[in-house]
């Protein structure tokens, strides 16, 4: 391809980009506003049941990006809305563990379920290659958005 074609389709990317960030942005907003959450509770829940079992708060922490205050008033959130609970650790008494309510989460899951329905369709026409890109795309772009929520919040902007 042309090096104008490729810049042509950089620029592009980088509205589409902005583009899709927003959309989704937006609709998480909506998620949010329909289960009277924060719109950072919505992922961090999003982020639990990805996890393979209890967490701390600090690793809520390290999950969202949030200070460890911020993370336990997230947390203080989510219990309240019966989302969580916190529980002593069996093994170490002093750690307290933030456990994810299994119906709650199941209902969480169900509402993704109703929203997402027709996502898979929308890589119907994609092969294995394409769709290797687009992971590799995702994963690399939540690499590097870590990094600049890290450089936003040691003020290196």
């Amino acid at each position: 391809m042309a090096r104008d074609g490729r810049a042509r389709l950089l620029e592009e990317l980088s509205g589409v980009s902005r583009r899709y960030m927003a959309s989704y942005a937006l609709f998480n907003q909506a998620v949010a506003d329909h289960l009277r959450l924060h719109p950072t509770d919505v992922q961090c829940l999003n982020l639990l049941a990805l996890e393979e079992g209890p967490v701390t708060t600090g690793r809520i922490a390290e999950l969202t990006g949030l200070t460890t205050g911020s993370a336990t008033r997230l947390v203080d959130r989510l219990e309240k809305a019966g989302y969580v609970r916190r529980e002593r650790d069996a093994t170490d008494r002093r750690k307290v563990l933030v456990v994810t309510v299994p119906e709650r989460i199941a209902e969480f899951g169900r509402m993704w379920d109703r929203l997402g329905g027709g996502w898979y369709a929308l890589f119907d026409d994609l092969d294995e290659s394409q769709l290797g890109v687009i992971v590799d795309h995702m994963r690399r772009t939540t690499r590097f958005g870590a990094e600049q929520v890290a450089r936003l919040r040691a003020g290196d902007v």
